[in-house]
């Protein structure tokens, strides 16, 4: 998608870390952004600092309700949605499958997946309708790759939109609309913070988290050029590909075992 054509961007969880940085990396290319997060002060926080291409609404993803005001209120401020970035989520609980909470999976699948669905329900529609525009969705790392213990539950919701963004690209195409799906590996950001601020269930994974060099400003620039790009994979780390290898080679060794039992 040529950016430079591109007037409004909608964008959740846009209030800090990789919202917000995507947000700003979007409006240094001269697009205007809503960003819709949970968190009220963070958004006035945020709004206080930006100049008038920036507004913001309160959005819980998990409320399809909430999305259509959300989706009133932005489209009668900046006019129709020409980028969507599905990038709300909280954290892994770091709770073993035998472990968890049923509440706690629940919590996570809901923000990390049927939250993103839900954004997919508000303005996928319209996109096609209209034969042009660009979804972003936030999957991670644990998207392509599992078997960290402790994070299983927030690998399910994260494959999930792996899975939908490439069943949607497949969809979407045809009609002019790109889809991307956003992998990032691990970047400083308050993620656990506002997990906890919304009652989630968080505690130290089994393995230690990595150092990183990339921030959140990184990711934004990754994204937008993703975007003009038309990618249907975003990443963000360079060491992405041996664990994805791994479970490929699996795969394929089951499959050559079939194809020659």
């Amino acid at each position: 998608m040529d950016l430079s054509q591109a007037k409004h961007a909608f964008i959740t969880g846009g209030a800090s870390g990789l919202g917000l940085g995507i947000a700003d990396a979007l409006a240094r290319r001269g697009v205007a952004v809503t960003i819709a997060d949970i968190n009220e002060d963070s958004l006035k926080e945020v709004l206080a600092t930006r100049g008038n291409q920036f507004r913001g609404v309160r959005l819980d993803t998990r409320d399809r309700e909430n999305w259509q005001k959300a989706k009133a209120e932005a489209e009668a401020a900046f006019g129709p949605v020409d980028i969507l970035v599905n990038n709300a989520g909280i954290s892994p609980n770091g709770r073993e499958f035998a472990d968890m909470d049923p509440e706690s999976f629940d919590r996570i699948l809901a923000i990390n997946l049927v939250g993103i669905v839900n954004g997919i329900f508000a303005f996928g529609a319209d996109m096609r309708e209209r034969g042009n525009g660009h979804i972003v969705n936030t999957s991670s790392q644990a998207g392509l790759t599992a078997g960290i213990p402790g994070v299983g539950a927030y690998s399910v919701a994260k494959f999930g939109v792996t899975s939908l963004s490439e069943g949607l690209r497949v969809e979407m195409e045809p009609h002019g609309v790109g889809v991307s799906v956003l992998c990032p590996g691990y970047v400083q950001t308050n993620l656990g913070a506002n997990t906890v601020k919304i009652g989630g269930d968080i505690r130290q994974y089994t393995a230690a988290m990595p150092e990183s060099d990339v921030t959140p400003a990184d990711v934004g620039e990754m994204v937008a050029e993703g975007i003009e790009q038309n990618a249907a994979y975003i990443l963000t780390h360079k060491d992405v590909w041996p664990g994805v290898e791994k479970r490929m080679n699996a795969i394929k060794a089951a499959c050559d075992y079939r194809r020659n039992a």
